[in-house]
């Protein structure tokens, strides 16, 4: 899954692509490098991002949603909002990426399940404002499962959203510390229980930072790193900026892995 930022300001690379037909351009490149699937998302979800009107977030996104419709590849729309979801739905997108699967979301699980739309669940606490500021967990692992366990129910039973629908995502760097990160990096298998695909975003995040000391262009090793051990773990989505690098180191995972004999 490749990411396409159509904002001014986030982590990575705002403001690169907040031009469309600079986002179109930099999505068609991901394409050539391999990336199955596009993120596109108007508003920034970074630690202390602000956030952005829905009059501002659908200008942004839907003239390239609809550009990029035509070349046939799945798009996702990375939005919390109902209103940019049905919007971009109809733009072309067939996923919506909700990072604030948190909340009780009934419009734009309406709006999901009225599209037969795909839909990534991620876990976060709190929001991007005041996320990092001081999370909070008895046990991580256990408590994110436990939150996919009660939003599938909810999903399924209240949304009318289907099994088939769903992926689920842990929320690396969403309302957590670099310790709570690195131990759902590390019991990520645990998920795969609840036999729905599992996604992950590390692509440059902070949390490699702080761990190593790296800049966000710096970053890339170490978010490769966590590609490679999800794939191992059984994660079948990765979500990252640098497709290229991430496709190759994935590849060869797969490889191996396809003749592991225990």
């Amino acid at each position: 899954m490749g990411v396409v930022n159509v904002t001014p300001d986030s982590f990575s690379d705002g403001g690169k692509f907040l031009d469309p037909a600079a986002a179109v351009a930099h999505a068609l490149k991901l394409v050539e490098q391999g990336a199955e699937i596009l993120d596109i998302g108007g508003e920034s979800t970074r630690p202390g991002a602000q956030p952005v009107s829905e009059a501002e977030e659908l200008r942004r996104v839907i003239p390239v949603i609809q550009k990029l419709a035509q070349i046939k590849i799945p798009i996702s729309i990375d939005t919390t909002k109902p209103a940019v979801a049905a919007a971009a739905l109809q733009a072309g997108a067939s996923i919506v990426n909700d990072v604030a699967a948190h909340h009780d979301k009934n419009e734009l699980w309406k709006t999901v399940a009225e599209f037969e739309a795909g839909y990534i669940c991620m876990h976060a606490q709190g929001e991007p404002q005041t996320m990092q500021q001081n999370p909070v967990y008895t046990d991580v692992v256990r408590e994110v499962g436990e939150f996919f366990q009660e939003r599938m129910g909810t999903l399924l039973n209240s949304a009318g959203i289907m099994p088939g629908q769903v992926v689920l995502d842990a929320g690396i760097g969403f309302g957590k510390t670099p310790e709570h990160n690195l131990q759902l990096l590390a019991n990520l298998r645990s998920f795969t229980k609840l036999q729905r695909p599992l996604l992950i975003g590390v692509s440059r995040k902070s949390f490699i930072g702080n761990l190593l000391g790296a800049a966000v262009d710096e970053r890339l090793p170490a978010s490769l790193a966590c590609a490679i051990l999800a794939v191992e773990a059984g994660v079948q989505f990765i979500r990252t900026h640098d497709v290229a690098e991430t496709v190759q180191a994935v590849r060869m995972a797969e490889a191996v892995l396809a003749r592991k004999k225990i």
